[in-house]
């Protein structure tokens, strides 16, 4: 005799719907991608800043800086500037008297003279030379900088430009 079964059993029942397992799946994905746009930004951020050493303290750290790129910020010696075939030469004063010899490949820009502040691109030639190897100078116009910075920054006749 065939057993009967009941139509109950034979009809499809529907899987219950499972709302927080979806939710779940999203709040995921937006968290991972807000950590991802964090990360990316804040690595953005970080690698963009540019910091420059002033000649007393690149001075003071030449032997862990050693043949590092660095920006090297200084004023220009008066009586100091020579033109020479890939540039210029010409020395950079700071603060307790500090003195460093830059050789800098390519043409000074048109604001470069004695007697202002510059920043200047380049590596020492050793962890214990004076010389510094200059690929850019970028001349430091801004009069709103030195007036917010007053002991960082002056000429040696005590002036600033």
């Amino acid at each position: 005799m065939a057993e009967s079964t009941p139509l109950d059993a034979l009809t499809p029942v529907d899987p219950p719907s499972s709302p927080s397992r979806s939710s779940r799946r999203s709040i995921a994905v937006i968290a991972v991608l807000v950590i991802v746009v964090v990360v990316l930004l804040s690595q953005g951020l970080l690698t963009s800043l540019n910091y420059f050493e002033t000649v007393h303290q690149a001075l003071s750290q030449r032997a862990s800086l050693g043949t590092k790129v660095i920006r090297l910020e200084g004023v220009v010696e008066p009586g100091t500037i020579s033109r020479t075939n890939s540039g210029a030469a010409f020395t950079l004063t700071g603060s307790h008297a500090s003195h460093v010899y830059v050789t800098a490949q390519g043409s000074p820009p048109q604001l470069f003279q004695a007697n202002i502040p510059v920043v200047v691109v380049g590596h020492f030639v050793s962890s214990t030379s004076l010389d510094f190897l200059g690929t850019q100078i970028m001349v430091k116009h801004s009069s709103s900088y030195i007036a917010a910075h007053p002991n960082r920054v002056k000429a040696p006749n005590g002036t600033s430009r």
